[in-house]
């Protein structure tokens, strides 16, 4: 049995919630609140990475660390993840128009993307931090105009990046194929987060 006594989520991502909870983990949701635009990386891999890594160290700063690394005192773990998509060689993040979110929706439409996602574990006790990269891909069918804008419309699209809700009802039926699992295009693949999770438990 993995021994710690805190887990925290860094993220308000509702999906990302759900994946921790159906993991079976009790977590509590602390937000980072950092200016995300203003870190840039060319490689999306490098990208997801420095700013789920710069969530940990921003969550981190707000904390009486000491108070974590204390002797006898199981380890607090703290997971922070980001995610870009990535179409046609240039990376996506949430739209912030929705002429910019009917745009990356149309440009989907009978093709493919790619999700590239990070995920950070911070074992705040040991100061050991585990983080890797999950790729997904997903191909589309025609997605129709009034499917579109009802996304659009909703603004749902705006909270996600690329404007890409892989579980909307709307969006599934025009889904053609998932090459990678469904929870790393939500933005936290469950395989890998459990690794990072023993990972992080183990010797710094």
């Amino acid at each position: 049995m993995l021994e710690f006594s805190r887990l925290i989520l860094g993220s308000s991502s509702v999906a990302r919630r759900k994946i921790l909870t159906e993991m079976g983990y009790k977590f509590e949701v602390m937000t980072a609140n950092i200016d995300e635009k203003s870190i840039r990386r060319e490689k999306p891999e490098e990208l997801v990475l420095v700013l789920a890594e710069a969530k940990a160290d921003a969550i981190m700063s707000r904390m009486n660390i000491s108070d974590y690394r204390k002797d006898g005192a199981d380890p607090t773990l703290l997971i922070t993840s980001d995610i870009v998509v990535v179409h046609k060689g240039i990376i996506k993040e949430k739209p912030t128009t929705k002429e910019e979110a009917s745009q990356f929706l149309k440009g989907y439409s009978g093709g493919h993307v790619s999700t590239v996602g990070s995920v950070v574990v911070t074992n705040l006790k040991s100061g050991k931090r585990c983080s890797a990269v999950d790729i997904a891909e997903v191909y589309f069918h025609e997605i129709p105009d009034e499917v579109i804008q009802n996304l659009i419309d909703e603004g749902v699209v705006f909270n996600v990046a690329g404007g890409l809700l892989l579980e909307h009802p709307l969006i599934l039926p025009v889904v053609e194929a998932v090459i990678g699992t469904t929870d790393s295009v939500m933005g936290l693949p469950k395989a890998l987060t459990e690794k990072l999770i023993h990972d992080a438990l183990g010797s710094p």
